[in-house]
C-alpha cells in the first residue's frame, strides 16, 4: 500500500497536506514537454507524489520517467509552490506542496505508464495549452519569466 492510500484509509476525504515533485522538461529546441493526464484529460507538467524515504529531486526524476519515458537530470530549482488546494474527482481534498525543477533530457526509454498518460507533446513557449490548475500555471509563468527560484 502506498503512503497516500495508507493516510487516506485513516482520514477519508478530509483535507491533508500532500507533497509533490515535478519538472519542466525541455528539449534541445527549448520546447517544454507536457503530458495529457488520463484522470482529468488536462495538460500538465510531469510529476507526482513524493514517497516515504525519497527526496523531492528523486521523486521528480522517478515520476517524470514513469509518466513520460524520459530520463532527465535536474538543472535548477524553479520553485516551491505551497499555498494551493485541490479537490479530486473522488472527493479527496488536499493542500498541495510542489517542488518544481528545471530538467534536461538524458535519454528516452520510450516506455511510460499509459494508465496515467494519454498523450505526450513538446510545445513552444508561445503555444502551451491551458494547464490543469493554478499551481501548474504559476510554475509555467515563473519559468517563462525566469523569476526563479521562487517560493509561493
Amino acid at each position: 500500500m502506498d503512503y497516500i492510500k495508507k493516510i487516506r484509509s485513516k482520514v477519508g476525504h478530509d483535507q491533508i497536506i500532500l507533497n509533490f515533485a515535478g519538472g519542466c522538461v525541455k528539449n534541445e529546441k527549448g520546447q517544454i514537454l507536457l503530458h495529457k493526464r488520463k484522470d482529468n484529460k488536462k495538460w500538465s507538467f510531469p510529476g507526482g507524489a513524493i514517497e516515504l524515504g525519497e527526496s523531492a529531486e528523486e521523486a521528480a526524476l522517478r515520476e517524470i520517467q514513469e509518466e513520460t519515458g524520459y530520463q532527465v537530470k535536474t538543472t535548477d530549482l524553479i520553485g516551491i509552490y505551497t499555498k494551493y488546494t485541490d479537490k479530486y474527482a473522488n472527493g479527496d481534498r488536499a493542500q498541495t506542496i510542489l517542488f518544481f525543477f528545471e530538467c534536461e533530457i538524458i535519454n528516452n526509454t520510450n516506455q511510460y505508464d499509459k494508465q496515467e498518460t494519454m498523450e505526450l507533446a513538446f510545445f513552444d513557449l508561445d503555444t502551451i495549452p491551458e494547464l490543469m490548475n493554478q499551481q501548474h500555471q504559476d510554475c509555467l509563468h515563473d519559468y517563462i519569466n525566469g523569476v526563479f527560484p521562487v517560493c509561493r
